[in-house]
């Protein structure tokens, strides 16, 4: 791909298995000062940018407004890092890397605010009133002791981990702040994703004495993986519902979205059930199409919606920046020793070139990847 030229990488939003590749010439020099110039060079890949997907429009979510696109496409956001090349802003040098929130293209234009050591917030009129935490984009620094492969191999792991535990921290720490609803039991579904035994480690570090028993749900060709991961004390299928006790008071994480599934579980469960907390979209043709049930009050607590970044900007409000990170650093760095113990750590899968991107999203929107797999990708070929 030429670096004078510009792609993107846009979905149809009525169609989300579909990214279309759009070529633009080469953006003109910037003019107005403050702003700066990215080339995006690497980004991963998760169910997470799906969920961004079909979120895409909803209120208070809104995340087709990150990055804006022509009507009826949706520029879909990612974590990765980018390299400044061209910067008329007086705190930002050609040549710095960022770590943060991008679209699926080859460059992006930032209006640095609030710029310092760590960082700077991006203050594009556009990203106005939009959830903080997405508008940060945090400096790295030259690793002077470390090989070119050690340090692709610690962003590769920031990429996959970072936002994904961030929001598994996040649902562990709301649910010890309710403590737990007064439940002893925390069922997840989509229990291979990452988010998912982010949450299942958090909930089962409290041991057995101060936490609940965490139940992962599966479908048969992720089970001996989630098994393997250590996170759950009991896997079951999804067609396993009816083996839980229906009279121990059961909190559920939904991580998938599977209205079938939440109808199965409401009904089985009852009034056992003490909270339904609605992360994730894996599932999302279900989600999206719903089912003759959802016609029916369900019995039970209705569903709630988990949105990290509400939760992220209180805990902030709360600890500070500096407290909410170090929080999360260390719940993060005992996750990763974690798994990489457990012989089920993923596998990074690094992939180039605009319909190679195409061909990884459309596996993860049809529920086609490997769990023991992060995606890693760049627009550029060579």
């Amino acid at each position: 791909m030429s670096a004078a030229g510009r792609v993107d990488l846009m979905a149809r939003t009525g169609d989300l298995r579909t990214l279309e590749a759009v070529a633009s010439p080469a953006a003109p020099a910037l003019a107005a000062p403050g702003r700066v110039r990215l080339r995006i060079d690497r980004f991963a890949l998760t169910a997470n940018n799906v969920t961004y997907a079909v979120f895409g429009d909803a209120p208070g979510m809104t995340y087709w407004r990150f990055f804006p696109a022509p009507p009826g496409r949706g520029r879909v956001p990612v974590w990765g890092f980018a390299d400044v090349t061209a910067s008329t802003h007086p705190e930002v040098s050609v040549g710095e890397r960022f770590y943060g929130f991008w679209p699926m293209s080859t460059d992006v234009d930032l209006e640095p605010q609030r710029a310092g050591s760590h960082g700077f917030v991006d203050g594009a009129p556009h990203r106005a009133g939009l959830a903080a935490v997405y508008n940060a984009y945090l400096r790295e620094r030259p690793r002077p002791d470390g090989s070119d492969a050690e340090r692709r191999g610690a962003e590769a792991e920031q990429m996959l981990l970072r936002p994904l535990f961030g929001t598994s921290f996040l649902i562990d720490d709301f649910l010890a702040d309710e403590g737990c609803f007064g439940a002893r039991r925390v069922v997840l579904s989509s229990a291979s994703s990452k988010t998912a035994y982010g949450t299942a480690f958090l909930l089962a570090r409290r041991g057995p004495a101060g936490g609940p028993e965490v139940v992962g749900l599966t479908s048969p060709g992720n089970r001996a993986f989630v098994e393997r991961l250590g996170c759950y004390a009991r896997v079951l299928g999804y067609d396993e519902v009816a083996a839980l006790d229906a009279s121990i008071p059961t909190v559920y994480v939904d991580f998938a979205g599977d209205a079938p599934l939440r109808a199965a579980l409401h009904r089985h469960l009852g009034e056992a059930l003490r909270h339904d907390c609605a992360v994730g979209a894996a599932h999302w043709q279900q989600l999206r199409a719903g089912d003759a049930s959802r016609a029916q009050p369900l019995p039970g607590p209705p569903p709630t919606l988990f949105f990290a970044p509400a939760r992220w900007a209180r805990r902030t409000a709360d600890w500070g920046e500096a407290g909410l990170a170090q929080r999360m650093g260390e719940a993060r760095r005992a996750f990763a020793q974690r798994l990489h113990g457990s012989g089920a750590w993923l596998t990074v899968v690094e992939h180039r070139g605009p319909a190679t991107v195409a061909r990884v999203w459309r596996d993860l929107v049809d529920g086609r990847s490997r769990p023991d797999e992060g995606h890693v990708l760049s627009l550029d070929d060579a």
